[in-house]
């Protein structure tokens, strides 16, 4: 797992412990997946490029260094990934912002693309890839292959919980892709959920069930 990076600060670790707790309500529960996510783009964003630039303080002319947030591309896979995309433009508001639509199918746990949109000249971007759990890996999987063909300069992807099993299969498909995460959890259930978990990320978010 030497490409999987594990957000241990104790803030992120605090704000998924309230989130995880059965009784957390909708606004809550989003209130803080948008902290966490903010959280958690200071350590995807740590080795973004920079460039140097002239500017001027109140006392002299100086040389300092700023990051293109035009080149990065926050790709949210629906429905879920919404969640984490406002927490993570607060921290890099000039980013661009792509969207896959998969869902995955109940009987087979696969995932099926109904919307793919993403900004133009794709080759000069950086790709950072979000969504809220990384399960089965098949989601996740197939949204990144589906990015390569468009050849960005880089792609991460970062989640809020996985398991084994989802870093496994990710890391099979995609070796050169870094993953992002908050915690791994002990295993999949039957039903293709992370236990222990927090449920379902997108039911909890929009207050669907």
């Amino acid at each position: 797992m030497s490409n999987v990076h594990v957000v241990d600060h104790p803030l992120v670790q605090h704000k998924l412990t309230l989130m995880r707790k059965r009784d957390a309500s909708t606004s809550t529960f989003r209130r803080l997946l948008n902290e966490l996510a903010s959280l958690m783009a200071y350590e995807v964003t740590r080795d973004m490029p920079t460039q140097a630039v002239q500017i001027e303080t109140p006392l002299e002319t100086m040389t300092a260094r700023v990051i293109d947030g035009k080149k990065l591309v926050f790709v949210s896979i629906l429905r879920a990934g919404t969640g984490l995309l406002d927490g993570m433009l607060a921290v890099v508001p000039g980013a661009r912002v792509g969207h896959v639509g998969l869902y995955r199918d109940p009987a087979t746990l696969q995932p099926v693309e109904y919307y793919f949109k993403m900004p133009q000249e794709m080759g000069e971007r950086d790709v950072v890839v979000l969504d809220p759990m990384l399960a089965t890996g098949n989601s996740a999987a197939a949204a990144i292959t589906r990015l390569k063909t468009l050849k960005p300069r880089s792609i991460k992807f970062v989640c809020l919980l996985t398991c084994p099993e989802g870093v496994a299969a990710l890391q099979k498909a995609h070796p050169d892709v870094p993953i992002y995460t908050a915690a791994i959890d002990r295993q999949l259930n039957d039903h293709g959920y992370i236990l222990p978990g927090l449920g379902d990320a997108g039911d909890r978010i929009f207050g669907t069930k």
